[in-house]
């Protein structure tokens, strides 16, 4: 019975102290309360991948070694400029409000450019606090962005969520058991579009469709005419490379396949296909088919022409409702 009472007692005080080192580690993790009114949205680069974002941040705690105003950390800031904090201490609490313009550094999706649908992301962390000790909380009353917040596109989602960032290292710290790191994080999705997507096509494509037009002409031109049709032909071929490449220059490296590709592609084949109903109808020419040649010349202008227009309706819808 002694030994039973020893045991039961050992255990029992086991059961205290665990439970007293775990009671102590939550008392050192503190909360920390965070809200964002974003001011603005501008200069979004899609060559260089960023865009500019100007906000209001504030920030409400109790651990004044967290220090945000030197410690706050924003991933994938390619700059960032601190203008008008202050800070409240009364009551024990620390509540911090400071304005931020950052250029962030983003990956864009431009599969549907100029119809695209693009996500813009920010995310806080505190440099030098892990989750052991600190832990975001939103403060999401009231509206998170103004009604002209950016120019050019429509804000159409705003998310906020709280999240841990993994790093698998430990920076340094020999206390870790494994090397690895978590960080709270708060995080803010942005969904924008265009406000205007259809009169950017025409702005893109214009040219493009200008340059397909003038080598259709040439099925209306005797098909003898070899200079004429070939010359009008090529310079189409070589115009639509040149819009391709204008366009190009303002985009993202990527290798993947876009409306963009997909159209100037199109046109090109089309262009192509003009050349070689072209060289068909003049030899048909040369051994005295006019007749032939001329019908040759009609019926491949309709079939032509009906293609590349079912091709574009499709391929614009798909990317619209992408």
């Amino acid at each position: 019975m002694k030994r039973f009472l020893l045991a039961s007692g050992y255990f029992i005080s086991l059961s205290f102290l665990f439970n007293s080192r775990s009671f102590a580690q939550d008392q050192k993790r503190d909360t920390v309360s965070v809200g964002i009114y974003v001011t603005s949205i501008h200069d979004i680069d899609f060559k260089q991948k960023e865009y500019t974002i100007t906000f209001w941040l504030w920030l409400k705690y109790k651990n004044k070694s967290f220090d945000f105003e030197r410690n706050l950390e924003i991933p994938q800031a390619k700059t960032i400029l601190k203008s008008f904090p202050t800070t409240d201490t009364t009551g024990g609490n620390i509540s911090m409000l400071m304005k931020l313009q950052c250029v962030m550094k983003d990956s864009w999706k431009i599969t549907s450019f100029p119809f695209d649908r693009q996500k813009l992301r920010l995310s806080f962390e505190n440099s030098q606090f892990d989750t052991r000790s600190l832990i975001f909380v939103a403060d999401t009353p009231g509206k998170h962005y103004g009604r002209f917040t950016i120019n050019g596109w429509l804000i159409d989602s705003f998310n906020i969520s709280i999240d841990k960032k993994l790093y698998e290292t430990a920076f340094g710290d020999d206390s870790l058991e494994e090397p690895r790191s978590e960080y709270s994080a708060f995080r803010v999705n942005i969904g924008i579009e265009r406000t205007g997507p259809w009169s950017l096509f025409l702005k893109i494509f214009l040219g493009m469709y200008v340059a397909f037009l003038i080598s259709y002409v040439c099925f209306y031109i005797h098909a003898d005419s070899i200079d004429a049709r070939f010359g009008l032909s090529v310079g189409s071929l070589f115009a639509v490379i040149g819009n391709k490449y204008i366009v190009d220059s303002a985009l993202p490296d990527t290798a993947a396949i876009g409306l963009v590709d997909t159209l100037h592609g199109l046109t090109l084949l089309c262009i192509f296909i003009v050349i070689a109903c072209t060289t068909y109808a003049l030899r048909l020419a040369k051994i005295n088919k006019i007749k032939q040649a001329n019908r040759f010349d009609m019926i491949s202008a309709q079939v032509l022409l009906l293609v590349y227009v079912i091709l574009n309706i499709y391929f614009i819808s798909q990317a619209n409702m992408g």
